[in-house]
């Protein structure tokens, strides 16, 4: 049985994780997301969304 789950969803989860446990601070979290907004409207967004794919698509192939 295959389990298919959004990568926004588990970077999330990681966050989130990460912000309970005080490994990740707020305001340093809140930079990073607000860069990752920078960076989708950026012209390197198809760049790092092909290079996410393509290790995705290694991953999916392993197992």
């Amino acid at each position: 049985m295959a389990l298919t789950i959004s990568l926004v969803v588990l970077a999330g989860i990681t966050v989130l994780i990460l912000l309970r446990t005080g490994y990740l601070r707020l305001w340093p979290a809140l930079a990073a997301v607000l860069f990752g907004f920078t960076l989708a409207s950026t012209g390197i967004a198809p760049a790092v969304t092909s290079f996410i794919s393509s290790i995705a698509g290694m991953l999916s192939s392993i197992g």
